[in-house]
């Protein structure tokens, strides 16, 4: 096992859930410093302390675009830490994250500091949330669609009248997994339109059309955030969502760009994951929470071997059933 690369893969958002977190911040020092550090930064910004809500629930907050963004960022760095206190973590080849999760992988890559890198997310999930508060937007995921049969459906669930609605591919999870983002009625009319197909579609219960054009005022909202930002070179190559290859390390203005154009253009997480199987035998490190990181690798390359760490007594546990995953839910 010691001969093989180890990348780390980080969670977006749809894996949070209550109690995320708490095991590593009760077994490992690391992961509590983590929990208060983020604590005292973000203050009760969020309406109580980010640790109690990730903690305690209620769900109806942590699942808030505004909330579990910033959550999930501090419980991957947490898990992250206490692994490297506990001698666990091996040379890393490189890191991927899952929409919200890119930003994780680039801290742990050290292109932003911690603080640095937690504003920028609780920035990102205002905005996102915000931009869907503004608009009417929706999606829904379909299940056995390929690319081609995706794009069809949208064409055709688009139509309205006389005038047309957006509907696109929002995110390519794995084979058979592709999410739609648009306008709520038009991701109404994609049920049907997928059925036509022999396609499974399903709506989905989000706040509103995430990686769409419907939140552009987000993405510029995201460029104002990162202007006055310099990333420094990362440690290790991190894949970007949008373009499925590594930032370029040499150019820190396009990695902000690549940022900005996340929010409104499709995860290619699908390929993303394919790439980096390419490189030969592999095995991944998710960070918490959840597992679905690794649910999703078993889709797209079963040779690659995830090992989820959600909890310090569990480094390794059997897959749960994979559901349709939407990295910006509400």
């Amino acid at each position: 096992m010691e001969d093989l690369t180890a990348i780390i893969l980080c969670p977006g958002q749809g894996a949070q859930a209550v109690g995320m977190g708490k095991a590593w911040y009760d077994a490992c020092p690391a992961a509590k410093r983590t929990f208060d550090e983020a604590d005292a930064i973000l203050g009760d910004v969020l309406g109580a302390p980010l640790s109690r809500i990730c903690f305690d629930g209620p769900a109806d907050a942590l699942n808030r675009t505004e909330v579990a963004q910033p959550a999930l960022f501090v419980c991957g760095v947490a898990c992250h830490r206490a692994l490297v206190e506990r001698g666990g973590e091996p040379p890393t080849d490189s890191a991927a994250g899952l929409s919200l999760g890119e930003y994780t992988a680039l801290h742990l890559a050290g292109v932003f500091g911690f603080e640095q890198c937690l504003g920028l997310v609780a920035r990102r999930g205002r905005l996102m949330q915000e931009a869907a508060d503004r608009t009417a937007g929706g999606m829904v995921a379909l299940i056995g669609a390929d690319q081609e049969q995706a794009e069809q459906v949208c064409r055709n669930a688009a139509v309205n009248g006389d005038d047309a609605e957006i509907l696109v591919c929002a995110n390519f999870n794995a084979p058979g997994q592709i999410v739609l983002s648009g306008h709520r009625g038009a991701c109404g009319r994609a049920v049907a339109a997928a059925t036509v197909l022999g396609v499974r579609a399903t709506p989905l219960a989000v706040a509103g059309a995430f990686h769409s054009p419907l939140m552009q005022p987000a993405a510029d909202g995201m460029a104002e955030a990162l202007a006055g930002i310099t990333p420094a070179p990362p440690r290790y190559p991190v894949w970007s969502n949008v373009t499925a290859q590594p930032h370029k390390s040499d150019d820190p203005e396009l990695l902000k760009q690549r940022l900005v154009e996340q929010i409104v253009q499709p995860v290619q997480w699908s390929r993303t994951c394919r790439a980096l199987a390419a490189g030969g035998t592999i095995r991944c490190l998710e960070m918490a929470p959840g597992a679905v990181l690794r649910g999703l690798m078993r889709r797209i390359d079963r040779k690659v071997k995830v090992i989820s760490h959600d909890r310090p007594d569990r480094p390794d546990r059997p897959d749960r059933p994979v559901k349709p995953v939407v990295p910006e839910t509400e």
